[in-house]
């Protein structure tokens, strides 16, 4: 089996049903918990909306968009073996996996904040990213 995923291997996601955004499905899909797709639908739209409250923006899809940017790496580190010595080399991280760290990082640093409900942290989350702040931010 081939390591690259290649187009055909790759699963098609449908967007959303209120933005109509492949961008805010993956988001539901990685936030949803036991299969609970529609209480995380909820939780997110729930989140969108609140997020555009606090930064007084009218489009929640855009504040997500420039969060997610925001979040995304440009570059990893590999280790490369040379002369019986590893180095760890920086290389540019292609689109696919910069959205897949973008998102693990949004869920993550959100599920680590406490005391509050899980749509107030990922409102939060998606605030600081949006000022380039927060855990996610890194």
């Amino acid at each position: 089996m081939p390591r690259k995923v290649t187009k055909k291997l790759q699963r098609n996601i449908k967007p959303d049903r209120k933005y109509q955004s492949v961008l805010v499905q993956r988001l539901i899909n990685k936030s949803m918990l036991d299969g609970k797709k529609l209480a995380s639908e909820r939780m997110v739209y729930a989140a969108l909306e609140q997020a555009a409250k606090t930064l007084k923006s009218e489009e929640p899809l855009e504040v997500f968009e420039k969060a997610l940017k925001n979040v995304s790496p440009n570059f990893e580190v590999k280790s490369r073996r040379v002369g019986g010595a590893n180095y760890q080399i920086p290389f540019p991280v292609q689109g696919h996996r910069q959205l897949h760290y973008a998102f693990s990082w949004l869920v993550q640093s959100a599920r680590s904040r406490s005391g509050i409900p899980y749509e107030k942290r990922l409102a939060l989350e998606i605030v600081d990213a949006y000022n380039e702040t927060g855990a996610a931010f890194k």
